[in-house]
């Protein structure tokens, strides 16, 4: 491997580009009309348009990522998270085209992107699976019986897809035919397949998740657990590791698990396997994901381990250094994902112009950003801008840090939910340890902002007048620029500290 093409965009984009870059690989990149000017462009050594701004033509055009790779000269694609990181038609086509694909094998993928083959894969292989029903009767009366039979509250969950979609929650027998319908609908048009199955649904659980990184050499690790339970529209804001809830006894058994799993599809690269946990200390697998996650800096900070390096080196055939007895974890980490959005206005998307950016600083912090004054947050796109984390030596400490650093933090031009993070980590129940699945609606269902800051609310009102947007660029392929003053952006504000 020499040349990566990142096919991915944001502060992944960014992440990859300088692992690439430390491992001593020449990083590029593919953009959108778009995403002309975006960090991640910049990051790269060389980039590609790929096609205008909404994603299904250009970051989810297979023919249009792999003619990237040949006119950058790529030998190698990571593909990030989202997108097309999970699909195994992309890493099929990858291979095919005789790249190395920074990810698992295309079995793998494929198998743990069915829930429903996934769930009886890794029951075969020991790990507990949540009560479901698989094949759900296409008859809406046959369908109604079997959801009565398993019970309620239950889940109504998308076979092909994740991140929320297709996903209801159903309390009594009478809401269930319409909610069948409408997440049948979802999962059709958000994953092309619309078959839905059925899950027991437990109203306290928490989310937690492990770890996993094994090479093509038979060798398969855990990096221990996080802790993903607070949640808004079933996608996680707040990670951290290690679990406070979960003992020694249970993460060995949580651990033990993830390892199996991982084996049951001869898995390669990091990897993560979901669980619920319950207040009994019951865990369930839930899926796997393929891929690196969001959430991974916080395992960096407890392990140690650049989990990209990893995959990169894994990708490139070598052997994995460690024992697990090599991988202990030390301190807490928690991770905030800051995100252009209205926690006020149930997380409505605040899509505009950043028109002044302040990144927090400090031992113990870290940002992961694919944001800088001036740049668009546009309708097509998710809108996180940005991960925060922070390691301290106790869980508290790093809750404490975490909530400075995000006092630190200053986002102008879009409305974020950086107030509603620090009241999530700063709540009595958060401090103690008691997260669960439901934790924003029994604590901050009715959310409101403290009034606005009036100084900022003055800059951003004179910054609004003042800066414009440079010219975008057009499509062809883009080079790094060789003057470092050149890489600052199509913005530029003076005297901003």
């Amino acid at each position: 491997m020499r040349r990566v093409l990142i096919a991915n965009r944001g502060e992944i984009g960014v992440r990859i580009a300088r692992a690439c870059r430390e491992a001593g690989l020449s990083p590029v990149a593919v953009y959108s009309e778009a995403d002309a000017n975006a960090a991640h462009v910049r990051a790269a050594d060389a980039a590609v348009c790929v096609g205008p701004p909404p994603s299904r033509d250009s970051y989810l055009k297979i023919d249009a990522l792999l003619d990237a790779a040949r006119r950058l000269g790529a030998d190698a694609v990571h593909p990030g998270y989202g997108f097309l990181a999970e699909s195994a038609e992309f890493a099929g086509a990858v291979t095919s085209a005789g790249l190395t694909f920074v990810g698992p094998p295309v079995e793998a993928i494929a198998v743990m992107g069915d829930k429903t083959r996934a769930r009886s894969t890794v029951a075969a292989a020991g790990v507990p699976v949540v009560p479901a029903i698989e094949d759900l009767p296409a008859d809406a009366a046959d369908a109604q019986r079997a959801a009565d039979g398993l019970g309620y509250p239950l889940l109504i969950k998308a076979a092909a897809g994740g991140g929320g979609k297709g996903m209801r929650v159903v309390r009594a027998s009478g809401d269930f035919a319409a909610a069948r319908e409408a997440a049948a609908r979802e999962a059709l048009s958000a994953f092309g397949d619309g078959r839905i199955f059925l899950e027991r649904y437990f109203e306290r659980a928490r989310h937690v998740e492990v770890q996993v990184l094994a090479d093509a050499h038979g060798t398969t690790l855990h990096l221990g657990e996080r802790e993903c339970s607070i949640q808004r529209r079933h996608q996680k804001i707040v990670e951290e590791t290690p679990s406070p809830g979960v003992s020694g006894t249970l993460r060995e058994r949580l651990t033990m698990a993830a390892v199996a799993a991982a084996r049951s599809v001869g898995y390669v690269s990091a990897g993560t396997v979901e669980f619920l946990v319950t207040d009994a200390g019951d865990f369930y697998f839930l899926e796997m994901n393929t891929r690196l996650q969001v959430e991974h800096p916080i395992t960096e900070w407890v392990s140690g381990v650049d989990l990209v390096h990893a995959q990169l080196r894994i990708a490139a055939g070598e052997r994995l250094t460690w024992t697990q007895a090599d991988l202990l974890p030390r301190g807490h980490a928690i991770e905030c994902r800051v995100y252009a959005e209205d926690p006020a206005q149930h997380f409505l998307p605040s899509p505009g112009r950043i028109l002044f950016l302040r990144e927090p600083q400090g031992p113990g912090l870290r940002v992961d950003s694919g944001i800088s004054a001036g740049g668009e947050v546009t309708v097509h796109y998710d809108p996180m801008l940005a991960k925060l984390s922070a390691w301290g030596a106790t869980r508290d400490a790093a809750r404490l840090r975490l909530i400075e650093g995000l006092r630190d933090y200053a986002v102008l031009g879009v409305t974020t939910n950086i107030a509603f993070l620090v009241d999530v980590l700063a709540h009595p129940a958060f401090a103690a340890g008691a997260t669960h699945t439901h934790f924003i609606d029994e604590h901050l269902r009715a959310w409101q902002p403290a009034a606005p800051d009036a100084e900022l609310a003055a800059l951003a009102a004179a910054l609004h007048g003042v800066l414009a947007p440079a010219a975008a660029s057009g499509g062809g392929t883009r080079e790094r620029a060789a003057s470092p003053w050149q890489t600052l952006g199509a913005w530029r504000l003076g005297g901003a500290g």
